[in-house]
């Protein structure tokens, strides 16, 4: 059987980067479940009484705590070994964070483990690790921290006028013709954070300028109304960066001339 479809009661052969992605998604999900929603039980099979064990997560979004694989060297990269000897020498929720950190480092070890397996070139490598960061790592998850981004992000209707407008200043990669995410605010998430990545690259398809209608731009400054809430390049509104630190309450020329017109 496929080291990648171990757990998933058949082989799984990845072949693209899509497919090693859908691997990691898979393996994540499962270890989220373990210390999250099924925390106590995963805490009870940590017993610091038995041998060294390891939390894996399977392609399958299912996850076990077992001894390592026998073979030397194994067949994909192994987990952080031992975990459970220092759950009673920790706080709780100091050790969950601390097995979470080893598990984002196990995910990522197996799916470019993969990427070297079936010869990945840059790009190919550059596309699985953008599809990987694109959602919260495990602790993240694990500690609330990656609610606490997304509501840090969420702009606040109710206190627009105390702050300053919304500005972003973006990259655009070269073999893209699409600009990066930058209108519509992120939503609330479940714990896996499964559509993050989805969601991010419908809404940078479809964010474009309200004064010349595309979204495309490199190294460029974008402003937001916060009367309308639509996305402008500085270059078009004549708003400059160094300007915009002065500016309380950003109105594009459409809201401003409706008010003129009142």
């Amino acid at each position: 059987m496929d080291a990648a479809g171990a757990g998933a009661g058949a082989p799984y052969a990845s072949r693209t980067a899509e497919e090693v992605f859908r691997d990691f998604r898979g393996r994540r999900a499962g270890m989220i479940k373990a210390l999250t929603q099924e925390v106590d039980k995963f805490y009870q099979l940590c017993d610091p009484e038995k041998e060294n064990l390891c939390l894996y997560g399977y392609p399958n979004e299912t996850w076990e705590v077992t001894l390592p694989a026998e073979e030397v060297p194994p067949e994909i990269p192994e987990p952080a070994l031992g975990i459970n000897f220092a759950r009673d020498g920790m706080n709780e929720k100091d050790w969950l964070a601390l097995v979470a950190v080893h598990s984002d480092s196990w995910l990522l070890a197996v799916s470019f483990y993969f990427a070297a397996r079936f010869g990945f070139d840059k790009e190919a490598r550059r596309r699985l690790f953008n599809m990987i960061n694109n959602l919260p790592t495990i602790f993240e998850v694990v500690t609330g921290a990656a609610k606490k981004q997304i509501k840090e992000k969420a702009p606040n209707s109710t206190h627009k006028s105390n702050n300053k407008p919304s500005m972003k200043t973006y990259s655009k990669p070269e073999s893209q013709s699409k600009a990066p995410k930058i209108a519509a605010p992120p939503k609330d998430e479940d714990e896996s954070g499964e559509d993050y990545g989805e969601e991010e690259e419908e809404e940078r398809d479809n964010t474009l300028c309200g004064t010349c209608g595309t979204n495309d731009g490199k190294d460029e400054f974008w402003i937001c109304c916060d009367n309308c809430e639509r996305w402008y390049h500085g270059k078009c509104v004549k708003i400059t960066p160094a300007r915009a630190e002065h500016i309380k309450h950003y109105k594009c020329p459409d809201c401003s001339n409706k008010r003129a017109r009142a």
